[in-house]
């Protein structure tokens, strides 16, 4: 399947990092997260509980990066990955997680990470 929902740019406050100082403050963490979903469905049927509902995939990422406060970028995006997979039935997502300002020469450093679900998810054969 080709078709996919889209959120991107989306700004999350939480505590990251590894240094001591890091734990005590708030940082802008910057999502983006490409989705598969079957378009076709809420396409023709132009009823919005056919559709993947971003409002609450937002709030979803938003209360997980909050509440894990991980240390690193790498173990944010799997477990966020891994919730937004097992809450939503989504197949497959690209995400990538990026923190402005780590590095001073860099907009943001980040990363980004394909994830197919495995068997047993809803939504997957």
């Amino acid at each position: 399947m080709a078709d996919s929902v889209l959120i991107e740019g989306l700004v999350v406050e939480t505590v990251v990092g590894v240094y001591d100082w890091e734990r005590d403050v708030t940082q802008a963490l910057v999502v983006d997260l490409e989705m598969s979903w079957d378009n076709r469905i809420p396409g023709a049927s132009d009823d919005v509980t056919d559709a993947l509902d971003y409002a609450s995939v937002s709030e979803c990422v938003e209360h997980c990066l909050k509440e894990l406060k991980p240390k690193l970028l790498e173990h944010g995006a799997e477990v966020l990955a891994e919730k937004l997979q097992r809450e939503f039935g989504i197949g497959w997502l690209r995400l990538t997680l990026r923190k402005p300002g780590a590095v001073p020469a860099a907009r943001s450093v980040g990363v980004c990470i394909e994830r197919t679900a495995c068997k047993g998810v809803p939504g997957n054969a």
